[in-house]
């Protein structure tokens, strides 16, 4: 029963694809019923109409944006249920030297790795505060407490959402809610699949990681299920990494 979170309504942004369709999927599994999400309604519902279930939910709204953040979290609540698990999954990545890295570019990373967490995790906060329970975990990245070369304002927001899980943990936990993220290595999606393919940074990959390949997205789901969980009741404000190993190692 630690483990059990059937019956629970999970919303998972950005999870029409990647990482967050892959988390969607296995809270559904868990039977859970899911709330989908991201900004194109058209491709949302072709997602939510291949998982072939009664239980998944498509609410599209722009992640980004406060007001439509506030009609979103009410329309999927009144559709589906009052949500007992969020998963800030919605994000996104640009690579370029610091130099040539334009001011677009800047705010639209900001908006979508880190405003889009702080807004759905007010909002959704906002409702489980008075029923004294919930579970929040941001998806972060390993770029949370490292960088590369052209991966500076990338991992200035994933760093940035290390530490809004950490503060969000401070003003929540003394509610019952419990907030926490994942911290993804390099995993092979739709996304990565150029870098999958360059044979020179996939090896590199490889020879950085211990375990000696790239994630697959699956190994993402148990350590979802276990914050998610009645098991990580105690735990909170906590980054767990799933990289293989890639941090532990110089």
């Amino acid at each position: 029963m630690l483990f059990d979170i059937a019956g629970r309504v999970a919303l998972v942004t950005g999870s029409s694809r990647g990482i967050g369709h892959a988390l969607a999927a296995g809270l559904l599994d868990a039977g859970c019923t899911v709330i989908i999400n991201g900004r194109d309604a058209g491709r949302l519902e072709q997602v939510r109409a291949a998982f072939a279930s009664d239980q998944v939910t498509a609410v599209a709204f722009d992640a980004t944006d406060p007001a439509a953040v506030a009609e979103g979290i009410a329309v999927a609540e009144d559709t589906a249920g009052p949500i007992d698990i969020l998963v800030n999954n919605a994000g996104m990545t640009h690579r370029a030297p610091l130099t040539e890295f334009t001011d677009a570019d800047w705010y639209r990373l900001l908006d979508t790795n880190l405003s889009s967490a702080f807004l759905v995790g007010r909002e959704v906060a906002r409702r489980m505060v008075p029923r004294g329970h919930g579970k929040i975990i941001n998806i972060c990245s390993l770029q949370s407490e490292a960088a590369r070369a052209g991966t500076a304002a990338y991992s200035a927001t994933k760093g940035a959402l290390k530490m809004l899980t950490k503060g969000m943990c401070a003003d929540l936990a003394g509610h019952g809610i419990q907030v926490n993220a994942i911290g993804p290595g390099y995993f092979a999606t739709e996304l990565t699949r150029a870098l999958v393919a360059d044979e020179q940074f996939s090896a590199w990959v490889r020879r950085r990681t211990p375990a000696g390949r790239w994630g697959e997205v699956k190994d993402l789901v148990g350590p979802l299920l276990f914050l998610a969980s009645p098991a990580a009741d105690f735990v909170n404000g906590h980054i767990l990494y799933v990289d293989g190993g890639m941090l532990s190692v110089l």
